[in-house]
């Protein structure tokens, strides 16, 4: 530090010899400006890569701070800041927010500079990087470029781009930003900076795209030995790629097709599907094509706990679920249905909605209900009602009383809703979310760990049709689950790509 002595030297030389006054505060900013490596913006090894991490990664999965092996993980100091916003939230957003600020405290509680970097489990390094403008006298060009371009340095964005800015001034090995902002991903691309999105928990984009059923050839007495015997073994080079549970066609020709399900050991055995699945009192569903008999024969498997179903509009994925769902409480497998969704609008909403809790979720629900009105609909022909209904069903409006509405008095159908979920256990439930692609994965991990024995879990959804913006089609819940429970032997994926609503609706979800 300059001494006073010195300073009262520049106050006298101010007007004598102002350029020995320069100097002299030229050398006492030089002294006071922090070094580079404790500002974080020096790797402790040029070997690796230096990854940024944006705040929506961390938000996103907070175990991406294990995610990157043996690299250098960089958090800006804003991105801090940006954290502080949501750790007060009483939602899975504030939970992955605090669980940050819990991993990064232990990080570095044996740390005196947090700048200088950690070790990580994996072998790299893990440390905070300060963006100050006003201690890099010597910008590069492309940072006095990005400054021209985004002159906003109060934006957090801005200044997390000026952060890999100037990593990349000071580092010979390469700065990746990773973060899930297509916008941010765009600017810092457009200022030179290479940008990645967060793939750790994305599946492979064949996986969402693809929803044909798989064909296997087969000779026709192999063909014909499955239709009477209701199994079949093949030789395993003919099984790449066949995962358990899943559901073929096994094929003769053109026309000779059988829909089995592979049960392991190079075997398949055939669907068990009823004719249809009848509701007491109430409508029968058939399968009304091949999808809907292997998720009908995926559903009804006491063997299989967890089923997954990729749709779009109008497949009957969710009818189809809650009809198997009744068809089982029914018969006494399970004590009662459980039925959610993840309350996510698709555009503007209306405020508040008034009421207790099953109030506020009946809009959320509504097709739920509408399913549950269909299927639990007495058979009466169509027309004017000749007798009155009874009173005693009736109402305290005197309007009477649905079948289901009933079932929900007596707690054997539940209306659920998912921030309350945590912390329960849930047995012999035939439990049904809906709309599981607007999950997170890691909302999706709390629902599947929830389920207790002898209960069974139906994730149901569109990846097409996402309106959470945390999310997309490969890293929402639904394709999480699917992707990384596969091959378990209590495990079925479905995919229906078939409409049966209406030609309109196939049209619109085929064509629009």
């Amino acid at each position: 530090m300059i001494n006073q002595s010195e300073e009262a030297q520049c106050a006298l030389f101010d007007d004598e010899r102002p350029e020995k006054a320069s100097k002299i505060r030229s050398r006492k900013a030089a002294i006071d400006s922090p070094k580079p490596a404790d500002l974080g913006l020096v790797a402790p090894s040029q070997i690796v890569k230096n990854y940024v991490l944006d705040t929506n990664v961390l938000l996103h999965d907070p175990a991406s701070l294990d995610r990157f092996k043996e690299n250098h993980i960089c958090i800006p100091v804003d991105v801090l800041a940006e954290l502080d916003k949501f750790k007060t939230e009483q939602s899975e957003r504030g939970a992955n927010a605090r669980r940050v600020h819990r991993q990064l405290t232990e990080m570095f509680s044996s740390s005196e500079k947090v700048t200088r970097g950690v070790t990580t489990p994996g072998g790299g390094t893990i440390r905070m990087v300060v963006f100050d403008p006003s201690t890099n006298s010597k910008n590069s060009e492309l940072l006095n470029r990005f400054y021209r371009v985004f002159p906003d340095r109060d934006r957090v964005d801005h200044r997390i781009m000026a952060a890999c800015l100037l990593l990349m001034q000071h580092n010979t090995a390469p700065v990746v930003l990773v973060t899930k902002d297509i916008n941010m991903q765009l600017k810092a691309r457009a200022v030179g900076i290479d940008c990645q999105d967060y793939l750790n928990d994305k599946v492979d984009a064949r996986e969402v795209s693809n929803y044909e059923v798989r064909r296997i050839d087969v000779d026709p007495s192999e063909l014909q030995r499955f239709a009477s015997s209701g199994s079949l073994e093949i030789d395993p080079a003919r099984l790449v790629g066949i995962t358990l549970n899943e559901y073929v066609l096994l094929g003769s020709g053109e026309k000779q097709t059988i829909p089995a399900r592979y049960a392991g050991l190079n075997e398949f055995v055939r669907l068990n599907v009823p004719e249809a699945l009848k509701i007491p009192d109430g409508q029968s569903i058939k399968p009304l094509n091949l999808g809907q008999r292997c998720l009908i024969d995926a559903l009804l498997n006491p063997e299989i706990s967890l089923v997954t179903c990729y749709g779009h509009a109008g497949t009957g994925k969710t009818l189809v679920a809650v009809a198997a769902g009744l068809h089982e409480m029914f018969n006494r497998r399970y004590t009662g249905i459980t039925v959610s969704r993840p309350v996510v609008s698709m555009g503007d909403q209306l405020g508040f909605l008034p009421g207790s809790l099953d109030e506020k979720m009946r809009p959320w629900l509504q097709p739920i209900h509408d399913a549950l009105d269909l299927l639990m609909r007495p058979s009466t022909p169509l027309g004017p009602r000749r007798k009155q209904q009874k009173t005693s069903a009736a109402g305290p409006q005197g309007t009477t009383k649905k079948p289901y509405e009933t079932l929900m008095e007596q707690g054997i159908l539940e209306i659920e809703a998912l921030c309350y979920i945590r912390g329960r256990s849930i047995p012999n439930r035939f439990f049904i979310l809906d709309e599981a692609q607007q999950l997170t994965p890691q909302e999706a991990k709390t629902i599947v760990t929830r389920m207790s024995r002898d209960s069974k879990l139906v994730l149901v959804g569109d990846p097409a049709q996402i309106d959470n913006p945390y999310v997309d089609s490969r890293s929402n819940g639904l394709v999480y689950t699917q992707n990384r429970l596969k091959g378990q032997p209590f495990v079925a994926h479905v995919a229906l790509n078939r409409g049966e609503r209406s030609e309109l609706a196939e049209a619109g979800a085929q064509c629009m």
